[in-house]
């Protein structure tokens, strides 16, 4: 009866394995002898009976045994020996590496329109425009292509350009002008100072005042002038002329950055002074009279630019002081100096003719006659 009414209870259990088995499994307070313990099951164990830790955590499990690293000879001395006798065989084998671009070498030694090439100013970054949503329409014919969303300037066009307004500054230079280098941005002081000392000219590193072109008989009243010929000694007698004159006004403008000097080259263009200028791919063409396309925003590009106009200002300072010594003389006395040296002589003829020929007083010329 009571077999049958455990058998009753855990059918689906002993169906699994021998009755006899799970009675006993059931009944016994000793552990299965069995390797396999049933873990569907509950076991009934005895309320004496001490649950036994892992193994794991008991002082006789057996440790896994470490691998000891095999003992290697010290051959440091071998190995020393060796690299210097590697080196002393092989030290003077290879290729020397040296710098090829020093910042100031273009300062040092600064290169000529006849220096110009494509590897100088792609080295200049001079290709490298703005984005293409900041681009001007009337730059596309300075432009070679697209790249990564950036407009990439033809150096070709480049050196033309650059070639052309070399060959303007030259022939300026040649002719007794005067050239004004301008630069306003920060790190160009010594740009626009190296090209103005280069070529004998006038340089601006600072903000450029309104109204020094179109009103400069009032801005630049009382700067001192002087007089020079043709060997640029100065000349005496033109005080009371350089009193009287208007200000100087430059022959020719050279722009480093023409975005921020639209003033100054709006003054230019109406008093027909011609202009150069750096155009970007974001600045308008038109607003200069020879443009030179290439990167403004690059100080390398700029101090390349610079070097090559400079330069060819000495070029042509150069050819005027030669061909000056030969008494060779291109340029023309202007029109007021001509004038005035004009009536000094008819204000000297006219003094001659005062004096009797037999009279030793000296004489003193008025105001309007006096001698310079």
């Amino acid at each position: 009866m009571i077999i049958r009414d455990f058998g009753a209870r855990h059918a689906r259990k002993a169906l699994a394995a021998p009755l006899r088995q799970a009675c006993l499994r059931a009944l016994s307070t000793q552990p299965t002898p069995t390797g396999v313990a049933d873990l569907t099951e509950p076991t009934m164990q005895s309320p004496n009976a001490q649950v036994q830790p892992p193994s794991i955590f008991t002082a006789s499990a057996r440790t896994p045994a470490r691998r000891k690293k095999p003992v290697a000879p010290d051959t440091t001395v071998e190995d020393y020996r060796m690299a210097q006798e590697l080196r002393h065989q092989i030290g003077r084998v290879g290729s020397r590496v040296e710098k090829t671009y020093r910042p100031a070498d273009v300062f040092l030694n600064p290169p000529g329109p006849k220096d110009v090439t494509l590897e100088l100013l792609m080295a200049s970054q001079a290709h490298m425009g703005h984005h293409a949503s900041l681009w001007n329409p009337a730059n596309a014919r300075y432009i070679y292509g697209i790249r990564q969303g950036i407009h990439v300037i033809s150096l070709e066009e480049t050196a033309a350009h650059l070639r052309r307004a070399a060959r303007v500054v030259e022939e300026v230079a040649y002719r007794g002008g005067l050239i004004l280098f301008v630069g306003t941005r920060p790190g160009q002081t010594q740009i626009v100072t190296q090209a103005a000392r280069l070529a004998r000219a006038c340089h601006l590193f600072t903000k450029w005042t309104p109204g020094l072109i179109t009103n400069s008989e009032v801005i630049l009243a009382g700067m001192p002038m002087q007089m020079l010929d043709e060997h640029d000694e100065p000349i005496q007698g033109f005080e009371r002329h350089l009193m009287e004159r208007r200000p100087l006004v430059p022959d020719l403008v050279v722009c480093l950055n023409p975005m921020e000097n639209y003033v100054m080259l709006h003054e230019c263009a109406l008093v027909n002074v011609p202009t150069i200028g750096v155009i970007d791919t974001n600045a308008e063409p038109t607003w200069v009279t020879y443009a030179i396309p290439a990167n403004d925003d690059s100080l390398r590009c700029l101090a390349v630019i610079g070097s090559v106009l400079g330069r060819a200002g000495e070029a042509g300072h150069k050819r005027r002081m030669d061909d000056a010594r030969k008494g060779v003389v291109e340029w023309k006395t202007p029109l007021d100096v001509a004038r005035f040296m004009e009536i000094q002589s008819w204000s000297r003829t006219d003094a001659s003719e005062v004096v009797p020929s037999g009279d030793t007083s000296e004489v003193v010329p008025s105001d309007e006659t006096t001698f310079f």
